[in-house]
């Protein structure tokens, strides 16, 4: 999953950015209002993290512009406000969930796999599809009861994947979800990530389908006997 991080605080910003980076979230982090509108014309995002006391055009005013304009990105406010008309005022403006600093990290983690939960439409923690489950408080997963291992970009790729079931997942998506401003991913190098799945993936009967010229789809592939394997 892609995030815009919006602080204008140097060592905030920092911290918040790699507790996410070491939780498997893909972060893009920008110090004002203003650069992250130009950065949302030309990106797309799973999330938003706004701090509300920004230089020049603040948080509230920055999510109330977003909404305006029809973007349904999730959006956590974060800030050291911590007036109830300001929890209101930012919750009536648009924004989905609102922290006050300072926080834990746990709780931030939380919070964010609850709204990304919330976008994608789904209602639990431990994604599952057939043999396999994902379980994103606790980053495991397991195929057929075993422990499964996963790289970094490899458990992004199935996170998405398992979002999206029974849809595909866009290949362009995939690479936004794993592409952010300081790294370069080519298009190809998603092929190398879902090659590494299949292999995993295939002998509990899970099919990981290229959709020709859109993406990638998860199917349950029928066992011997003509009979799906089980959801």
């Amino acid at each position: 999953m892609r995030l815009l991080l919006v602080e204008d605080d140097v060592m905030v910003a920092s911290g918040i950015k790699l507790g996410l980076c070491n939780a498997g979230y893909t972060v893009d982090w920008v110090g004002s209002a203003e650069r992250a509108l130009q950065a949302l014309e030309s990106d797309s995002f799973d999330l938003a993290i706004v701090d509300i006391g920004l230089p020049s055009m603040d948080g509230l005013s920055l999510t109330r512009q977003l909404r305006n304009g029809g973007l349904e990105m999730p959006v956590l406010i974060l800030t050291a406000r911590d007036a109830l008309h300001d929890r209101v005022q930012g919750l009536d403006i648009g924004a989905d969930d609102y922290m006050i600093k300072p926080f834990e990290l746990p709780e931030l983690l939380a919070r964010l796999r609850a709204l990304l939960r919330r976008s994608q439409a789904a209602t639990s923690a431990v994604l599952g599809f057939g043999p396999l489950e994902m379980d994103t408080a606790h980053r495991r997963v397991t195929l057929a009861g075993q422990p499964m291992e996963l790289g970094p970009r490899e458990w992004t790729v199935l996170e998405y994947l398992l979002m999206q079931v029974p849809k595909p997942a866009a290949k362009d998506k995939l690479l936004q979800a794993l592409t952010g401003w300081d790294k370069e991913i080519t298009p190809n190098a998603i092929e190398v990530y879902v090659s590494r799945l299949r292999a995993k993936l295939d002998p509990a009967g899970i099919s990981l389908r290229a959709i020709r010229g859109f993406g990638y789809r998860l199917e349950l592939v029928a066992d011997p006997g003509g009979h799906a394997t089980p959801a």
